[in-house]
């Protein structure tokens, strides 16, 4: 549901100064009291308000639709963004898949020397190399790994809405946060499915939306 003007402006005075009177109200916006009852009838039908006979209007504390999109698109990657889980180029398969498990991720960042992004390794792709092979401590990690410029990464300043979208569009469940110099990308963390879920769950906390 989204608010006309006038209901938003309702809102934003009974946030500020409630409980508070219809009458009240009214006089805040220089209306007649009849000229706003609809959108008040509608505000508290709708969960925004709540209404008590001799107290008058006071907000439930749920948040218009419009307020919680803004609140998605301000959402910023740094903000959520966790520990990325890094191996070394030089690392066996067998290696990196005990450091998978270990590390309960479902994606592991290849970096070099110089600790700078090179590879990405899924379960898939552990799992394509595991089967028939017996010699998986032999294999280096960069024998398999999938190398730029095919890997999917974000920065820091992206929102989750375009994190998202790009996890949605390779149908992968994480990507390295990076940042650029010179020589390459160095990766500062890593945003993955479960962290988007819990930042937009974060917006209905206390509220019913």
């Amino acid at each position: 549901m989204e608010l006309n003007k006038r209901q938003t402006e309702i809102l934003e005075i009974v946030k500020a100064d409630g409980p508070i009177t219809g009458e009240q109200i009214a006089e805040r916006l220089h209306l007649a009291r009849a000229t706003i009852r609809p959108d008040l009838a509608i505000l508290t039908m709708a969960g925004f308000l709540d209404a008590r006979p001799r107290v008058g209007y006071f907000y439930s504390g749920k948040k218009p639709v419009q307020s919680v999109t803004d609140s998605m698109i301000g959402m910023k990657v740094r903000d959520f963004q966790s520990i990325p889980v890094v191996v070394a180029e030089n690392v066996s398969v067998y290696d990196a898949i005990c450091h998978m498990f270990l590390e309960d991720v479902g994606t592991l960042f290849v970096v070099n020397n110089s600790s700078l992004l090179t590879g990405v390794l899924s379960r898939k792709d552990l799992l394509r190399t595991s089967i028939g092979n017996t010699e998986l401590d032999k294999i280096p990690v960069h024998v398999i790994m999938t190398r730029m410029p095919n890997i999917t990464y974000c920065e820091k300043q992206d929102t989750l809405l375009q994190a998202a979208k790009k996890m949605i569009e390779k149908q992968i469940d994480s990507l390295p946060v990076v940042v650029g110099n010179e020589e390459g990308f160095e990766v500062v963390g890593r945003i993955t499915k479960t962290n988007i879920t819990a930042a937009f769950l974060s917006l209905s906390d206390d509220h019913e939306l």
